[in-house]
């Protein structure tokens, strides 16, 4: 399937997911530091821009990943939560046309952000696993935390690198080599003490 396939599979699913929320779970802290779930979302909104509508949020941060990702999320939040349910349903994939790879790395790692606090655990397909594990969303700086290290997905067939071994789960691996600390006890290898380190 092409990228552009995944990811309009994985916003369906995710979009699924969020229909059945309560309030109170759109406020509950994400993965992200300092964000609940709506603000997740509000962030993948993104996709709703046209390049031109990002390059401007971008220039008004002053290049600054970080502070692009918080204007974009603070920038949806006066909307209701089935108004950010239908913006995503509906209105994506404006910017993602021409990056499906990036995007969809983007928001498989957000859909756990989502998932793993909220104690909704899912087996990711096959496919989009190995996409987002062969391409890291590099605006995550992951060679910081993979340099010098090798992994292996226990799950699935993919692995990467060279030197102390990392190995487990492939959703672990994902969310790890993003900066993710959650799913680190998943993990296991002679590699692991160091990608801690790196994680801490």
């Amino acid at each position: 399937m092409s990228y552009r396939g995944m990811l309009i599979e994985e916003r369906a699913e995710l979009v699924e997911l969020l229909r059945g929320l309560s309030e109170r779970e759109w406020e509950t802290p994400s993965l992200c530091a300092g964000w609940r779930v709506r603000d997740v979302v509000g962030h993948l909104l993104q996709d709703t821009l046209s390049p031109l509508g990002y390059a401007a949020v971008v220039v008004k941060s002053r290049g600054s990943v970080n502070r692009t990702n918080n204007a974009l999320a603070r920038s949806f939040s006066g909307l209701s939560t089935e108004q950010l349910v239908d913006k995503l349903a509906n209105e994506s994939g404006r910017l993602s046309k021409f990056s499906p790879r990036l995007m969809l790395s983007d928001l498989m790692v957000h859909h756990q952000d989502i998932r793993r606090p909220l104690g909704r655990p899912r087996t990711i397909p096959t496919d989009r696993l190995t996409a987002v594990l062969s391409y890291p969303d590099p605006f995550a700086l992951p060679g910081r935390y993979t340099k010098g290290l090798r992994f292996e997905a226990t799950d699935v067939a993919w692995s990467s690198g060279k030197g102390p071994e990392v190995r487990g789960p492939g959703e672990a691996i994902a969310l790890a080599v993003v900066g993710r600390t959650v799913a680190l006890d998943d993990l296991s290898g002679d590699g692991l003490p160091e990608l801690r380190r790196r994680l801490g």
